[in-house]
C-alpha cells in the first residue's frame, strides 16, 4: 500500500511539472504588442501566444533528457539512442554499428549469429580502437586531460599509418605516444611515471620507443619534431601537492626553482625539483623525511643529496628572503 501511494505521489508531481512547462512565463507578442502568456506545444515544438495564437517560435529542440534513470535499473538497460562522437582518427569516423548480445528472447539466436559474423569480418580499425582504449586508460590513471589523450591518439595514428610497428612492443609504443603528447602539451610526466601505469614495458623500452617514434615522424614531416622544453617547475606543483606542503612552502619552492634555472647546475629538471623541495621542507616547520620526498618524486635519495650539494653554495640566492633569513640558511648548511 505504501509503495502504491508513493507511485501515485510521483505521478501527481510529474503532471504538475508538465503543466508548469506547458504554461511558461509572459513573453512579448509582436501582434498583441504587449506581454502575453505563451504556451509550449511539445509535440510540434512550437511556442504559441495564448491571446492571438501567433507562433512565436517554431520547431524548437528540447535539449532535456527524454528519460529518467533509477538506481535499481539494470546496467544493461541503456536508454541512449546515439553512440559516441565522430572520431576523425578512425576509417569510418567511429560511427559503425556493433551488434550486441541479447539477454534471452526470441531473437537471441539471430543476434548471436550476426554478432559472430561481424566479429569475423575485417575491421581495419580494430587494433587502433584497442590502442586508443589503452592510451585513455593510462591517461586516466595519471589524471591527464582530454587534450593530451587526443594528441597521443593522433601520434599513434601517424606512426601506425607508416606500418613500422610489426614486431615491436605495443605497450612501449603506446606509453611513448603518451609521453610525447605530455611533452607537447607542456604537461610533462617523467618516464618513470608513465612506466608505473604500463604493463609489459620497462623504462628502457619506453625510451627506445620514444626515439623510434620521433625519428619516424621527423622523416614524415621533413623537419625536427617539437617536443617542448622540460623545466623543473613543470613537476614542482604536482610533487608539492602529493607531499601535502603548505601554500607558503609551495610558493617559496616555485620561486627557488625559477631562480635556480639561471644557475649552471648540471642536473636533470626532476632532480633539481626534488632537491629544492627537500631544501624548502628543511626550512619549514612541517618537516618530512627524505624517503617520502624520494618516493613522491621517484628520484633516488642519493641523487637528491648530490643535487642539494650542487645547490648549497647558491642557497642565499635562490631561497626567497621572505621565507627564510640568512641565519636559517647557515644553520641548514651546518
Amino acid at each position: 500500500m505504501i509503495f502504491c501511494y508513493q507511485i501515485k505521489q510521483r505521478q501527481k508531481k510529474k503532471k504538475k511539472t508538465e503543466r508548469r512547462r506547458e504554461k511558461m512565463e509572459d513573453s512579448y507578442c509582436p501582434d498583441c504588442k504587449r506581454l502575453t502568456e505563451i504556451v509550449f506545444d511539445h509535440s510540434a515544438g512550437d511556442t504559441i501566444c495564448s491571446e492571438c495564437g501567433l507562433i512565436l517560435e517554431a520547431h524548437s529542440v528540447d535539449e532535456t533528457s527524454e528519460w529518467r534513470t533509477f538506481s535499481n535499473e539494470s546496467s544493461d538497460h541503456d536508454p541512449n539512442r546515439v553512440g559516441g562522437p565522430l572520431n576523425p582518427l578512425l576509417a569510418d569516423g567511429g560511427l559503425s554499428t556493433t551488434i550486441s548480445k541479447t539477454n534471452g528472447g526470441s531473437n537471441e539466436l539471430l543476434s548471436c549469429s550476426l554478432g559472430k559474423w561481424q566479429s569475423r569480418g575485417a575491421n581495419p580499425d580494430r587494433n587502433r580502437i584497442q590502442a586508443f582504449k589503452s592510451i585513455v586508460a593510462m591517461a586516466d590513471r595519471l589524471g591527464l586531460v582530454t587534450t593530451i589523450k587526443d594528441r597521443a591518439n593522433e601520434i599513434y595514428k601517424k606512426v601506425e599509418d607508416q606500418k613500422p610497428l610489426k614486431g615491436r612492443n605495443q605497450d612501449a609504443i603506446l606509453a611513448a605516444c603518451l609521453y610525447i603528447a605530455c611533452r607537447q602539451e607542456n604537461k610533462a610526466r617523467t618516464v618513470k611515471e608513465i612506466c608505473s601505469v604500463v604493463n609489459g614495458a620497462t623504462k628502457k623500452e619506453i625510451g627506445r620507443a620514444k626515439e623510434f617514434i620521433v625519428k619516424h615522424l621527423e622523416v614524415e614531416m621533413g623537419h625536427s619534431m617539437e617536443m617542448g622544453t622540460i623545466h623543473a617547475a613543470d613537476y614542482l606543483r604536482r610533487f608539492c601537492s602529493n607531499l601535502g606542503m603548505a601554500n607558503q612552502a609551495v610558493k617559496a619552492a616555485h620561486e627557488a626553482v625559477k631562480k635556480s634555472e639561471e644557475l649552471d647546475i648540471r642536473r636533470s629538471p626532476i632532480s633539481i625539483a626534488a632537491a629544492v623541495i627537500y631544501i624548502i621542507i628543511q626550512l619549514s616547520d612541517d618537516k618530512k623525511p627524505l624517503k617520502d620526498i624520494s618516493v613522491v618524486t621517484q628520484v633516488a635519495e642519493g641523487t637528491i643529496k648530490n643535487s642539494y650539494k650542487d645547490l648549497s653554495p647558491h642557497l642565499s640566492q635562490i631561497i626567497p628572503s621572505w621565507f627564510a633569513n640568512e641565519e636559517d640558511i647557515k644553520n641548514l648548511h651546518a
